[in-house]
């Protein structure tokens, strides 16, 4: 099969990109027979980042497998304000890390003294001890997965959490609808069950000064703020544009107990 009928296929099944898959797909089979394999996969509605088995995220190439949440380039923006954010050297925690897409875009942009992540799902901490080779990875469900070593002395906390509300999931691209682990996409009625969690205990977390990053809906960013500030820390919205991408950040207190 050459490329241009390649493209046709994809293009007939609704992929809006289908010239730059089609390139993909035929780099990364190794005969014709894997190629057909491939096109079908992703026609039948297959991420094309599984299929490849790695996603571009930050000028990385992040290694996904099957039920592991893709990162989106818009997610991007929340590690340059990390990055932007960050003491020298910081201790840092990807929460929800999923693939691990975040530690690693962060610690090839700004070198941690320490790095640690964790997720609920065992292949998305699989995953990310593929792609945070030198970091500390953790299963288990948001703080529970932690060391309680690291409580008090988190820098930065990068808090990807899911933030599509439980109705409109299923409004959702059938490639995350159906290939994505929920826990990955859901989150709650609002959206916010997650990062309302997160909030509520980062401030354990954190070291003074730390500060907890969330990437949300620009919709939501008012009233995740608000969440931040309720658990004592100083909330910013940060928004970009070009991504179209909302972060919103909550700042712990330098001196705590002032």
């Amino acid at each position: 099969m050459d490329t241009p009928t390649v493209v046709s296929r994809l293009r007939a099944a609704g992929c809006v990109f289908a010239e730059d898959e089609a390139d993909l797909l035929v780099a990364a089979a190794a005969t014709p027979a894997e190629l057909d394999a491939l096109v079908e996969s992703r026609v039948a509605g297959l991420p094309l980042e599984h299929l490849l088995g790695w996603a571009e995220f930050h000028g990385l190439r992040i290694t996904v497998g099957p039920g592991v949440f893709v990162p989106r380039h818009r997610t991007e923006f929340l590690v340059d304000v990390a990055v932007s954010l960050a003491p020298p050297e910081p201790v840092v925690l990807d929460l929800c890390c999923g693939s691990g897409a975040l530690g690693a875009a962060f610690a090839a942009a700004h070198r941690p003294r320490e790095l640690h992540a964790a997720d609920v799902e065992p292949a998305a901490v699989a995953c990310a001890r593929v792609n945070l080779p030198d970091a500390h990875v953790h299963e288990g469900d948001l703080y529970d997965a932690l060391p309680d070593s690291l409580r008090g002395r988190v820098d930065v906390l990068l808090a990807n959490v899911p933030y599509v509300p439980s109705d409109a999931v299923e409004t959702m691209p059938p490639e995350a609808r159906l290939h994505e682990p929920l826990v990955a996409l859901d989150g709650g009625a609002d959206g916010l069950d997650l990062a309302r969690r997160v909030a509520a205990g980062a401030p354990r977390w954190l070291a003074p000064g730390g500060t907890v990053l969330v990437e949300s809906g620009e919709r939501q960013a008012p009233v995740l703020a608000d969440v931040f500030a309720a658990a004592g820390l100083t909330p910013r919205v940060h928004e970009s544009e070009d991504l179209g991408a909302t972060v919103v950040t909550g700042t712990a207190p330098v001196h705590p107990h002032a």
